[in-house]
């Protein structure tokens, strides 16, 4: 354990057997400890609130004057008496709520460098449902006060409440630009005050100190609640020892982009980073930030897909060796809004900068775990909370690093994930992919086969997976399993691939099917293959020519129960996710040279025993 991250408990500071239950009949004078979790010991009802706003050093309104930020505190009503105390801070563009928002149109031809194919960027009609699932993730809607499902659990704990506006959202000025760098310095400006950094007033313009606060902070929140403290962390800001992402973006290219193709948010087909930022922008004036949005519709490139300097912006992996906060990043194994790549390449850049981190995956979806109402995530957050900012000496650092929740809801502690063991195992599509064709471990055998699948953007992709046969699909099955496989970590798909048009999506699938028939896409990845070479780079496609074209899934950890198959599916477009061109483009695999290697814990000798 670092010796910079432990400070000396207050002489109040009571060591109690676990049975015991702290009254509130007399006010204590420190926190208490139980197990290493911090004990309801405050009442949650004695709390000082108070409504103040931080300056934050950024002008991104253009009005001449500095950034405000909107801040609600709430603290223990120790802290008026002398008391001082840690920060659980939430910062959100959630708070106000937010605007009805027309969708980008996903019903358009693809983009061709020399101006063959056309491409329509009219907004949809359809509109943003204001009660969507960032909301219900969120911590709430603007309120008299603001508030959130962890308040009374902390403040009772001995721990401070403290609520920010993202710039541009609520009573905060500014502008929102989902995910840029003012949005980062905003949410910033709260911990610089907090250790007296940064200066903040009241309504009525009188200065406020945190003169209560031990300086020590901790972010956390769901979605764009959760990605605010990875950014917060990518500036190495002092004073932050801990976040806990959920469900946090680490890059947003790869929220709204795969690899160089447009590609939505699980749910939000047409959304951008335009239509989100105008989804938060609930500042009174309306009128104020409107050039700064249409700035973002046009860098944000709906075109090319291209990764460019505006989405390296909002990419935190750039700064992830400045990161000094302890990272517990929580993650969704069925998150398909906030994909998991996210967490998995933000996890692997902390630990490979040596970082101190923790990652916890739970079988749910885009959600905050303490819906799930799980012992187990409640008592993880207050140790990592109680050792970080209050300096428990719990061990909650020296823990296996990796806890996922199975398929059956249990949780397996691990030494670190992907799971200890896992190593790529290739598989080979032999003939008959328009129907069912084989998945094996040995190359298909003979001359080069080449099969071949025309588009139909119509159909969903889990529609052409369940079809016996299907020229608009192209599947390939293993021998059912022997034994349960597992997979842990990132499958990617190698593809000798030509196409009869300059311009397609590519989509791979890798699908459960049951003995029953019933099929599940384990996970699922799209690329742009004019973006072969590399996402920040179109290259022109030459119809008929054969290129090379990887595919990386999404991440995933997965059991594959004895007795079902796994598959490889191949589609062009992905309705739900992809743009939508007409019917008809062509894309032809050469068997012979195409590969799909899965994270298979035991590696390829497991893959063996299972379907060999």
């Amino acid at each position: 354990m670092r010796g910079a991250r432990r400070v000396a408990l207050a002489a109040a500071l009571v060591a109690l057997p676990l049975t015991t239950v702290p009254a509130l009949a007399a006010e204590p004078t420190g926190p208490v400890f139980v197990g290493g979790e911090a004990q309801p010991v405050f009442d949650p009802a004695d709390v000082v609130r108070e409504n103040l706003f931080v300056r934050a050093p950024v002008d991104s309104d253009r009005d001449g004057r500095d950034d405000e930020v909107h801040v609600e505190v709430v603290r223990p009503g120790a802290t008026q008496r002398g008391l001082k105390v840690p920060v659980v801070y939430i910062s959100s563009p959630y708070f106000a709520g937010g605007n009805d928002v027309a969708n980008h149109d996903v019903d358009v031809e693809l983009y061709v460098p020399d101006g063959r194919g056309h491409h329509d960027r009219r907004a949809a009609s359809v509109l943003k449902q204001q009660a969507d699932e960032r909301i219900a993730a969120a911590v709430g809607p603007n309120a008299a006060p603001i508030t959130s499902r962890y308040e009374s659990y902390f403040v009772s704990r001995g721990f401070a409440m403290v609520y920010g506006e993202s710039l541009g959202s609520g009573l905060s000025t500014g502008c929102p630009t989902t995910g840029g760098e003012n949005e980062t310095i905003g949410a910033r400006s709260v911990v610089d005050w907090l250790n007296g950094r940064a200066t903040a007033r009241d309504a009525s313009g009188t200065a406020v100190r945190a003169t209560w606060s031990t300086g020590r902070t901790g972010m956390m929140g769901v979605s764009y609640n959760g990605t605010l403290p990875n950014a917060v962390a990518s500036t190495g800001v002092r004073g932050l020892e801990a976040i806990v992402p959920i469900a946090a973006i680490s890059s947003w290219y790869d929220y709204y982009r795969a690899d160089g193709a447009v590609v939505a948010p699980g749910g939000y087909q047409g959304e951008d980073a335009d239509v989100l930022a105008e989804y938060v922008y609930t500042r009174a004036d309306r009128e104020i930030c409107k050039p700064v949005i249409a700035e973002i519709a046009a860098e944000q490139d709906r075109v090319t897909g291209d990764y460019s300097r505006f989405w390296d912006e909002r990419n935190y992996l750039n700064d992830v060796r400045d990161v000094r906060a302890a990272v517990l990043a929580v993650h969704g194994l069925n998150d398909w809004n906030v994909k998991l790549k996210h967490v998995a390449q933000w996890y692997e850049a902390l630990r490979r900068h040596g970082v101190e981190h923790k990652i916890w995956l739970h079988q749910s979806g885009h959600t905050d775990p303490d819906t799930l109402r799980s012992a187990e995530w409640r008592r993880t957050l207050n140790r990592w909370f109680s050792h970080y900012l209050w300096g428990v000496d719990n061990g909650v650092e020296d823990e296996p690093k990796s806890t996922v929740q199975r398929e059956d809801e249990t949780w397996v502690d691990e030494a670190d994930w992907p799971a200890p063991g896992t190593s790529a195992a290739g598989l080979h599509p032999w003939a008959g992919g328009s129907a069912k064709g084989t998945l094996d471990l040995r190359p298909a055998p003979g001359r080069p086969v080449v099969e071949t699948l025309r588009d139909d953007a119509a159909q969903r992709a889990e529609d052409l997976v369940d079809l016996p046969a299907s020229g608009n699909r192209l599947s390939y099955a293993t021998k059912a399993t022997r034994a349960p496989l597992r997979l842990s970590g990132t499958a990617t798909v190698d593809l000798a691939a030509s196409f009869d048009r300059p311009a397609a999506n590519v989509t791979a699938l890798l699908v459960d099917r049951a003995p029953d028939g019933t099929s599940h896409v384990i996970t699922r990845g799209w690329t742009d293959p004019q973006n072969r070479t590399s996402p920040a780079r179109t290259k022109p496609i030459e119809p008929g020519k054969r290129y090379s074209v990887e595919v990386e899934l999404e991440p995933q950890d997965y059991v594959v129960a004895a007795g079902h198959t796994v598959e490889f599916v191949l589609v062009s477009s992905d309705h739900d996710y992809t743009l939508r061109p007409r019917p008809g483009a062509g894309i032809s695999i050469d068997l012979t040279k195409t590969e799909v290697e899965l994270p298979i814990v035991g590696g390829r000798a497991a893959l063996a025993r299972a379907i060999g």
